[in-house]
């Protein structure tokens, strides 16, 4: 049993003035963590035993489907330079330089470290599947840090890295994770959703998140409330009502207009009396990609045709051309479409066939579009708009794709039901990574036949800092907060309202010595304060049950205060143990 008065717990009243979200007003005010730099935290006493209990329900469940190993945080350039890395991750990566002028880098994930071990280890299908994983520190030249533990710029992750023979194994492997991530939210006491997710700069086929709704969250994610579809914004997808075409005007061909000064979409629209859904939106970008030899941009058009009334999802189609995209500046634009922006279409341009293989300007065309007729688009000339336009009639896109965003209240693609949208934040992400790694960095291994293969990779990660400012956010009041009982520095605080009653602190410390006895983790408020100076802290603290030590006692009771409801209940000091092993126990 701990006592307060003998530990460090520096409550404050008020919360730093750049505090924004309740995570980190109440972590800074309950004496849990301390600002160092900026996106750099310090965990105090009470900060690091929570943190202590995440990770270690973290590794109980993770070393039943793998093996703990523990990484370098120093990198060499090469092996980021063999991923592909190096330069991609731009200037999130931590970059130095040793005595001799060699580039490093602080680690931010593992894949290369892992892979590294892989290439030189594993020579057989028989030592296949191996799951490894790491709970260690990680860092990220975050652009902006705010929200406390939410953007920082060191963290603590634990990442897994599955090795596997073929699709069909990684199946099994990203299934273990998927389970073992259920069973570690469930235990941490978080409500959680799992959702389809962009695998990012991380690439791989196949992605979830587990996500907890919070408004201090920077994630979207799109949901149904009449089935379990669920997937992050930048790769939901949904059902959209049907739209009644225009009627062809004159022959039928594509037919010029005269739409002086009429540039943007509503405009154009209330010019020619339509609704935006039968107008395309022409979004004209530039692809860019470094070429690994040497070193240049390689730069190429990339035009989007949405309907009207729709947004363009750049994930969806960075992930698509698999590669980074701007806007065109306007000599581009005039260079390929010889007209000025605000009337750009995609009549009277030769398109790419092929995305990979043509080096044509290419046209992608979102799949809303696909099948409709007689849409109205820019005309590629200044003050005209043409009339009449049929996708694969009057020009041929390169490829047809889902590039648009998703908006609350379209139907959900399973169930028709509408959808909605919040704001989330991450605390896990599985990828199915596929041979990205493996293949760059010449991991190899011989199959059943004896014939060289490259093995398959799945990466698991999650933000322990990310668990506890989740439920902080789930959990809290104007007063302060309460955790889940697995992940709270303590499970109890003991309040005798007047230490320097013998009786009553008698009584304290023999509850306290008897749950402590009986497995529980308690702490013993014997400062000699104010009830309600004991109170507050309390509150404020994250404990979920207090135990008030008061008049009662001469009744042969004491008060139970559960923090999240406030609910108070009357119990019997001879049954004190019992009420717990009733009321945390069967939530473990």
């Amino acid at each position: 049993m701990h006592r307060w008065s003998e530990l460090f717990i520096p409550t404050l009243r008020e919360a730093p003035a750049d505090a924004e979200v309740a995570s980190h007003k109440f972590l800074v005010r309950a004496g849990y963590i301390r600002q160092l730099a900026a996106g750099i935290y310090s965990f105090l006493f009470l900060g690091n035993r929570s943190f202590n209990k995440i990770v270690a329900i973290v590794r109980q469940e993770m070393d039943k489907i793998g093996q703990e190993f523990f990484l370098p945080v120093l990198h060499p350039r090469e092996i980021w330079e063999a991923s592909g890395r190096w330069s991609l991750m731009g200037e999130n990566l931590f970059r130095l330089k040793d005595r001799k002028g060699a580039d490093m880098c602080l680690g931010m994930t593992e894949e290369e470290v892992m892979t590294e071990i892989a290439r030189k280890e594993l020579r057989s299908y028989k030592q296949l599947p191996q799951i490894w994983y790491q709970i260690a520190t990680k860092f990220r030249d975050e652009p902006r840090p705010k929200a406390g533990l939410l953007r920082v710029r060191q963290f603590m992750m634990k990442d897994a890295y599955s090795f596997d023979i073929d699709a069909a194994a990684l199946d099994v492997s990203y299934k273990k994770h998927y389970d073992t991530y259920c069973r570690i939210f469930d235990r941490c006491g978080l409500k959680y959703m799992v959702v389809e997710a962009d695998s990012g700069a991380m690439g791989g086929k196949e992605s979830h998140e587990f996500m907890v709704r919070t408004p201090a969250g920077e994630d979207q994610i799109v949901s149904c409330d009449g089935c379990n579809y669920a997937a992050n914004l930048e790769k939901a997808t949904s059902k959209l009502e049907g739209v009644e075409d225009l009627r062809p005007e004159g022959d039928g061909k594509p037919l010029e207009v005269h739409t002086p000064g009429q540039k943007t979409i509503e405009d154009v629209a209330r010019f020619l009396g339509v609704s935006p859904k039968n107008k395309i939106k022409t979004l004209a970008l530039m692809g860019e990609e470094k070429d690994g030899k040497t070193g240049k941009t390689k730069l190429r058009a990339i035009v989007v045709l949405t309907r009207g009334d729709h947004q363009l999802n750049e994930a969806k189609l960075n992930g698509m051309v698999a590669q980074a995209t701007r806007p065109m500046d306007e000599g581009e634009i005039k260079a390929l479409f010889k007209s000025p922006a605000g009337y750009l279409g995609p009549i009277g341009i030769e398109w790419a066939k092929d995305l990979k293989k043509d080096a044509l300007p290419v046209l992608l065309v979102d799949k809303a579009l696909e099948g409709r007729s007689n849409l109205i688009a820019g005309a590629n000339k200044e003050d005209y708009h043409l009339k009449n336009l049929t996708p694969g009639k009057d020009f041929h896109p390169t490829a047809y794709a889902d590039l648009r965003a998703v908006t609350a209240g379209e139907g959900c693609r399973n169930c028709g039901n509408a959808l909605r949208i919040d704001t989330a934040v991450e605390i896990g992400h599985i990828f199915k990574l596929g041979d990205r790694y493996t293949e760059k960095m010449g991991a190899r291994v011989l199959d059943k036949n004896g014939k060289e293969v490259t093995p398959i990779m799945g990466s698991y990660g999650i933000g322990i800092e990310r668990i506890l400012t989740a439920a902080v956010e789930q959990g809290n009041d104007e007063n302060g907060f309460w955790l889940p009982p697995s992940i709270a520095p303590f499970e109890i605080v003991v309040s005798p309202t007047n230490v320097k009653d013998e009786s009553l602190l008698s009584v304290a410390q023999d509850i306290g010595q008897r749950l402590g006895a009986a497995g529980f983790d308690v702490i013993l408020d014997d400062r000699d304060e104010r009830p309600g100076v004991k109170f507050k802290d309390a509150d404020l603290v994250g404990i979920p049950f207090r135990i008030t030590v008061g008049k009662k006692v001469t009744e042969g009771t004491v008060e139970v205060v559960l923090r999240s409801t406030r609910e108070v209940h009357d119990v019997t000091i001879a049954s004190i143990v019992e009420y717990f092993q009733g009321a945390l126990r069967a939530k473990a």
